[in-house]
């Protein structure tokens, strides 16, 4: 069993959003998705309404979801951990223990972009149309991930 986790700061826009789309295109036997936050602002709370508006939009239901803090438990429990953006990617590598926790450490945009580092943009204040933008984005990465997955087999 493959285990992935979708990082973002608050677990309440971006990671939500990359967790229910590529829970949606994967074997639930083979592979678990989850997501956390690197801050505890909304630890317990429903994902932002316009995630789970715009993942409504595509069929995708992440009302099961809850927002939760990211803990050093989550290098064991996972074997790969995709950060929305910089700023979280070197959030969580200073929680690691060695080699076998940063390896596991990616950000999910250079499944698109290789070795770019670009940073999926925190729509949080911004309007509906970054919500849209933002799913775009991690449709898009998902997708690879889901290839790239299916090909390791």
């Amino acid at each position: 069993m493959k285990r992935i986790l979708m990082v973002c700061l608050g677990n309440i826009c971006r990671s939500p959003l990359a967790h229910g789309i590529l829970e949606s295109k994967v074997n639930p036997e083979k592979i678990t998705v989850d997501s956390a936050g690197t801050a505890a602002y909304h630890v317990g709370k429903l994902p932002d309404e316009r995630s789970i508006e715009v993942a409504r939009k595509y069929n995708i239901n992440i009302t099961n979801q809850r927002a939760r803090k990211f803990t050093v438990n989550d290098f064991d429990a996972f074997d790969i951990i995709y950060t929305m953006d910089e700023s979280n990617y070197y959030n969580i590598l200073t929680l690691s223990r060695g080699e076998a926790d940063t390896c596991k450490v990616k950000m999910i945009l250079n499944e698109v972009y290789p070795d770019q580092n670009n940073s999926v943009p925190d729509p949080y204040y911004g309007g509906k149309e970054g919500f849209e933008n933002v799913y775009r984005m991690l449709e898009e990465a998902c997708e690879i991930v889901v290839n790239t997955l299916d090909n390791e087999r």
